[in-house]
């Protein structure tokens, strides 16, 4: 065989062998996300107390709570200070509880993969072992973007006047996105991490009490000063306040690169802790 033969051997050979690991990270990892798009369509009733939850609080504290507080803001957005003014204050937070509450699911669901045999069955097979996890993200990143145009669907109805360009939803629904994805990598780490389905349905619940803890539904300046200096540094704060910002005119300031910042952390160390947890399963 001559050189040139030879050559051209190699060539056709090694195509194939860099072209296959992207075409069945692909596959297998679209495989996923349709098994788990069928799991939240075989359980609806899950679905909607994810939904529902968020929607009830956003009806309570704007019917129940949302003139006593929509006085106390700094005038309102729209200068009145009524019930109005909270449901538009209150929205980012309610978006954020959306996003919180769809982690508990996402590691409920890791946790019952990993303890119910599923996982040991896959490794036997021919796939690309990570698409497991990677289908849990995209599944819960769906869900969540479907739950959160369901909130917003309410909170339309219920008052929340954005003021905001095409240009300014897409920005906002980026930035969701973001902290959407960031958020589902750790709670696909607390899955893995925890020792049954009861104890990862616990584990992100200091995520959904975040939002409280921040500028969701009061401005941080009302708070006594320690509590004040934790709600302004945490994660989400500067989360809901860029989108508030996008979606209602108010200054961001440097809310949104503090946004940004936190979202690349939180994904990065989630991905990372999935990864050496998964990897650790699977030597043993």
């Amino acid at each position: 065989m001559t050189t040139t033969s030879m050559t051209t051997t190699s060539i056709q050979t090694v195509r194939p062998v860099a072209a296959r690991p992207v075409i069945h990270t692909v596959r297998d990892t679209a495989t996923m996300l349709r098994r788990n798009l069928r799991r939240m369509r075989r359980y609806p009733s899950l679905t909607g107390m994810l939904v529902g939850l968020p929607v009830v609080l956003m009806l309570l504290f704007v019917y129940v709570f949302g003139g006593t507080m929509g006085a106390g803001l700094d005038g309102g957005s729209s200068g009145t200070g009524g019930r109005a003014d909270y449901a538009n204050y209150i929205v980012p937070g309610i978006l954020l509880l959306t996003v919180t509450g769809y982690a508990q699911g996402t590691a409920l669901s890791v946790a019952m993969d990993m303890t119910e045999g599923i996982i040991a069955r896959f490794r036997t097979m021919a796939i690309f072992r990570p698409s497991v996890l990677a289908g849990h993200v995209a599944g819960s990143m769906i869900q969540v973007m479907i739950g959160v145009a369901v909130v917003i669907g309410v909170a339309l109805l219920v008052g929340f006047r954005p003021n905001a360009t095409a240009a300014e939803w897409l920005a906002a629904a980026g930035v969701l996105a973001m902290i959407t994805f960031a958020v589902t990598w750790l709670s696909v780490a607390l899955g893995l991490f925890a020792k049954s389905p009861e104890t990862a349905s616990n584990a992100p619940m200091p995520l959904v009490l975040l939002p409280f803890l921040g500028s969701g539904f009061v401005p941080t300046e009302s708070m006594p000063d320690p509590v004040r200096l934790f709600a302004e540094y945490q994660p989400f704060t500067p989360v809901m306040e860029t989108i508030r910002g996008l979606l209602l005119g108010t200054a961001i300031g440097s809310s949104a690169v503090l946004a940004g910042a936190w979202c690349v952390a939180i994904a990065l160390a989630g991905y990372l802790w999935a990864r050496k947890l998964y990897q650790r399963d699977r030597v043993r």
